[in-house]
C-alpha cells in the first residue's frame, strides 16, 4: 500500500476512534437518564412522631401479624393488609391514612414532598416493612408494593401479590416487552445520534484530508 494512503487511512480511523468514546459515554448517559425517568413505585407509609421508640414498636408489631411467632393462635395477615389497617390507625399523615398509607400507584421518581421518602422508594427491598426513615416530618415506615426498571434491586421483579398462605410472592413483568420496548428506544437513539454526529464526522474528514491531499506524491 502505498505511504499517501496508508496516512489517509491512519487519519481516519484516528477520526473515528477519537468520535466513538464521546458517543458510547453519550449512549450510557442517556440509558442512565432514561432509566431514572422512567422508575416508578407503588408504596405505602406511615408517618409517625420522632421517636426510635413507637416506630420500632409499631414496626415490630406489624411484623408479628404478617408472620406470627411460633405457638401464636394468630393466623398471619397479608402485609399489605396489616400495614394499611395500621397506617389507617396510627399515621399523622391524614391525607393519606384514609387509604391506608398510599403515596401513591406507580407515581415517578421526586413524586413525594419528603426527598428522604422519595430516595427511600427507590432503595429499600419490595415487600418489607422498612424503616424508621427520618424526614422534616417525622419517621415514616415504609412498604414498597410495587417499581418498575431497578432491575439492580429488584432483579426481574417488579411487584408483590397474596400468596394462599397470606404471604408474599414476588412477580415479574413482561420480559419480552421490555425488551421491544428497549429495542424501540435504542433504534431513536441511534437514529438521532447517528444524524447529530455524521455531519461532525464527514467535516472532520474533509478537514483532515484538505491537510492530506496538498502532501500526496
Amino acid at each position: 500500500m502505498f505511504p499517501s494512503i496508508r496516512r489517509a487511512l491512519a487519519v481516519i480511523v484516528l477520526s473515528i476512534l477519537h468520535l466513538e468514546r464521546p458517543t458510547v459515554a453519550f449512549i450510557d448517559v442517556i440509558a442512565r437518564d432514561f432509566n431514572a425517568l422512567t422508575r416508578k413505585v407503588t408504596a405505602h407509609h406511615i408517618l409517625l412522631p420522632k421517636s426510635d421508640e413507637v416506630a420500632l414498636s409499631l414496626k415490630q408489631s406489624i411484623r408479628n401479624k404478617v408472620n406470627p411467632p411460633k405457638g401464636s393462635d394468630k393466623e398471619p395477615i397479608y402485609i399489605v393488609d396489616a400495614f394499611s389497617a395500621a397506617a389507617e390507625r396510627y399515621s399523622r399523615d391524614e391525607e393519606t391514612a384514609v387509604r391506608g398509607g398510599l403515596l401513591g400507584t406507580l407515581a415517578p421518581q421526586g413524586y413525594c414532598r419528603a426527598k428522604e421518602l422519595d430516595a427511600a422508594c427507590f432503595q429499600v427491598p419490595l415487600g418489607e416493612v422498612c424503616g424508621p426513615i427520618e424526614s422534616e416530618y417525622g419517621y415514616h415506615l415504609l412498604l414498597v408494593t410495587e417499581r418498575t426498571n431497578c432491575p439492580k434491586l429488584d432483579g426481574q421483579n417488579t411487584r408483590i401479590s397474596r400468596a394462599l398462605d397470606e404471604s408474599v410472592l414476588l412477580e415479574g413483568s413482561n420480559i419480552q416487552e421490555s425488551r421491544q420496548v428497549g429495542m424501540v428506544l435504542f433504534q431513536q437513539v441511534g437514529f438521532w445520534l447517528g444524524a447529530s454526529f455524521a455531519g461532525g464526522i464527514v467535516a472532520e474528514l474533509a478537514a483532515k484530508a484538505s491537510d492530506i491531499i496538498p502532501s500526496l506524491p
